[in-house]
C-alpha cells in the first residue's frame, strides 16, 4: 500500500476513535444536561467549520494556484468543488433512513429502530470528516496532520454529546458508549476512500480538498447547527461555535 495512502487511513482511525474517547466520561457521570450536550455539539461544529476553511478551501486554493491557475480561476474550480461535495453528501442523505434527536426521522421508510437510525444519522456525518482527512494527506503531512488533529479534536466533544444524547433517551451507559465508538467506525472507511482518490493524481487533489470541504459544510449547516439551535439556545452555541473555531485556527497554526 502506498505510504499516503497507509498514512491517510492510520489517521482517519485515530480521529475516529476519538469518538469513542470523548464517551469515556458517561462512566463518571450519568447524566448531562441538554445544554452542555447543545454546547459541545457546537463547538464540534466550530472546529469542522475551522477545519473546512483552513485545512481544505485554502490548500485547494494554494494547490490549484501553484498549478499555473490564476486566482479567479483556482476559485471558480474550488467553488465547483464545493457544490459537488454539498450535492453529494445531501443526496446520501435523502437515499439514506436516519434520525435526529431534535430535527426528527429524514429519508425513506426504515424498520430499524431510533438508536439504530440515530447511529446512521452521526454516521452520515463522520464520513465525509475521514475523508477529508485522507485527501489532506496528499496534500501534504502538515495540511493531513491539521485536518487528522482538527477531526479528532472534534470527535471528543460529539462523541460525548452523542453518549449523553443516548442515556437521556434511556440507553444504557455499555450501549451508549458502544454506539458512540461505532459510529466513529466511519472515519477510516471516509480516509481510505479519501487517500485514494487523492493518489489518482495531483491534478484531482485540488477538487478533491474542495469536494471534502463542500460535504463538511453541508454536515455543518444542514446538519449540526440545526441540531444546536433551538430552545433559545442560539447565542451559546454561536459563541460555543466561535471557540470551536478559534481553536481549530490555533491547532492549524501550531501544526503549520
Amino acid at each position: 500500500m502506498d505510504q499516503t495512502i497507509l498514512q491517510g487511513f492510520l489517521a482517519s482511525t485515530l480521529a475516529g476513535l476519538c469518538t469513542g474517547l470523548g464517551a469515556l466520561p458517561i462512566f463518571l457521570r450519568r447524566r448531562w444536561s441538554e445544554s452542555a450536550r447543545t454546547l459541545m455539539l457546537a463547538a464540534a461544529a466550530g472546529v469542522m467549520l475551522g477545519a473546512t476553511v483552513f485545512s481544505l478551501v485554502l490548500p485547494a486554493l494554494a494547490v490549484e494556484t501553484a498549478r499555473g491557475r490564476s486566482e479567479t480561476s483556482a476559485a471558480l474550480l474550488v467553488g465547483a468543488g464545493l457544490l459537488v461535495g454539498a450535492l453529494a453528501i445531501a443526496a446520501l442523505h435523502a437515499l439514506t433512513p436516519h434520525e435526529h434527536f431534535v430535527k426528527g426521522r429524514e429519508g425513506p421508510r426504515s424498520g430499524l429502530g431510533r438508536h439504530g437510525l440515530f447511529v446512521i444519522a452521526i454516521t452520515l456525518h463522520n464520513f465525509p470528516e475521514g475523508a477529508s482527512v485522507g485527501i489532506a494527506w496528499g496534500a501534504g503531512t502538515a495540511a493531513g496532520s491539521s485536518v487528522a488533529t482538527g477531526i479528532g479534536l472534534q470527535n471528543l466533544p460529539e462523541g460525548l454529546a452523542v453518549a449523553a444524547a443516548l442515556l437521556a433517551d434511556g440507553a444504557s451507559r455499555g450501549r451508549a458508549f458502544w454506539i458512540a465508538l461505532a459510529t466513529g467506525f466511519a472515519e477510516p472507511i471516509g480516509g481510505l476512500c479519501g487517500a485514494l482518490f487523492a493518489s489518482l493524481g495531483e491534478s484531482l487533489l485540488g477538487l478533491g480538498l474542495a469536494a471534502a470541504a463542500g460535504a463538511m459544510l453541508f454536515v455543518v449547516s444542514g446538519e449540526v447547527i440545526p441540531e444546536t439551535h433551538r430552545d433559545r439556545r442560539e447565542r451559546s452555541a454561536t459563541f460555543a461555535l466561535v471557540a470551536g473555531f478559534v481553536a481549530m485556527m490555533f491547532v492549524d497554526a501550531w501544526l503549520g
